[in-house]
């Protein structure tokens, strides 16, 4: 039981790692750039990390890589600490899992295939933390604190 939940944490470490290494590959972000009529758009690739796809408003790729290194960092923690770190690394992953599609909402040809391995990494270390917490029986949102109303005679 033991080794399986430690396997799971360090597939979800190698899973984040993999994604980092991708992020820093000049394949990831990509941006297309107008040509003369008659020829095909430019399309150039940069890294996640360059601020030339932030400059001509892709912004998720650069958010994304801030989260991947944040997420190896947590990642590392989970494999040590333990139970406290579940949440943060699911929080974290899931959220670059979702910015990552956001190339999409700029048309297809903003969203490459290492775009794409980079998402299925970040899916992965989401599953592995999720598949690792309800193994442990631990419910999933236990705690994300509750929204109280306000009372209106305090308005």
């Amino acid at each position: 039981m033991k080794r399986g939940r430690i396997m799971k944490k360090i597939f979800a470490l190698l899973a984040s790692l993999t994604a980092l290494i991708l992020e820093i590959l000049p394949y990831g972000a990509v941006c297309n750039f107008a040509t003369p009529p008659g020829e095909p758009p430019l399309r150039l690739t940069y890294s996640y990390f360059s601020l030339t796809p932030f400059g001509y408003a892709n912004f998720a790729p650069f958010i994304v890589a801030i989260l991947t290194c944040a997420l190896v960092v947590l990642g590392i923690l989970y494999l040590f600490v333990g139970k406290r770190m579940r949440m943060p690394v699911l929080c974290v992953s899931a959220a670059a899992s979702l910015l990552s599609l956001a190339p999409l909402l700029l048309g297809v040809t903003y969203y490459p295939a290492v775009g794409s391995l980079i998402t299925l990494a970040l899916i992965g270390t989401t599953v592995c933390v999720l598949l690792d917490k309800k193994k442990s029986g631990e419910k999933i949102c236990q705690k994300i604190p509750y929204i109280y109303a306000v009372p209106e005679s305090t308005i």
